[in-house]
């Protein structure tokens, strides 16, 4: 069976959640959420009571757990840890420890591995996936929106003040986007896709088309 690997980077509120699970779909294809594996690192560092900023306590961590997800839950040890990782002390977490390279290389190894497990075939969303992960993927998509009409999205699903979410949403552009270890660039070779003024059906239809034109 041919490899078909489709990677989808960006910032959040770029709509990649939704794209991917809605192309993984109508591909036939396994889809890979690699921020949920950042997401389950943090709370697993919780969960051992190690300082979030000791790089090394870190790494053992999440050296001595096993990561797993599928049909879109997410699973730590076995367990299933979709809903936690999605609370506030996770996500706080997830942000300081998805910035320390030993950490990022572990969990770029169980992604692969995942990736290798299913075939190399699967959609993959994240934020350093074509750049790091998958350099070599069937196709690479960098999704991308103006900075207000990502944070009116985020507002939307979380029902935070706009102008609020803004703020933490450039926060976090900032530190994805100057960390040393694997930064949110646009990968060499990447189609960039602004999804501004574009509908959901509208990106994935043109995602779908490229990656069969991909794998043809």
């Amino acid at each position: 069976m041919t490899d078909l690997i489709v990677t989808l980077d960006g910032p959040a509120g770029t709509g990649k959640s939704t794209v991917s699970k809605a192309v993984a779909d109508r591909l036939g294809l396994p889809r890979l959420d690699t921020g949920a594996f950042y997401r389950a690192a943090g709370l697993a560092a919780l969960r051992a009571g190690v300082d979030l900023e000791d790089h090394q306590a870190v790494a053992d961590v999440v050296a001595g757990v096993i990561f797993d997800q599928e049909t879109g839950r997410m699973y730590l040890d076995g367990e299933d840890v979709s809903e936690v990782i999605r609370g506030q002390a996770a996500t706080v977490a997830s942000s300081v420890v998805s910035t320390h390279p030993d950490v990022r290389g572990l969990l770029v190894v169980y992604q692969r591995e995942w990736v290798t497990r299913h075939e190399n075939r699967a959609v993959v969303e994240g934020r350093d996936i074509g750049s790091v992960v998958f350099p070599d993927a069937t196709l690479k998509v960098y999704l991308d929106a103006r900075p207000e009409v990502r944070a009116a999205r985020r507002a939307a699903q979380t029902g935070l003040n706009s102008a609020e979410v803004l703020e933490e949403l450039s926060d976090r552009d900032r530190r994805d986007s100057t960390r040393d270890a694997s930064p949110l660039i646009v990968p060499d070779g990447a189609v960039v896709i602004d999804t501004s003024d574009m509908s959901v059906v509208e990106v994935v239809e043109m995602i779908v088309d490229l990656a069969r034109r991909a794998a043809a």
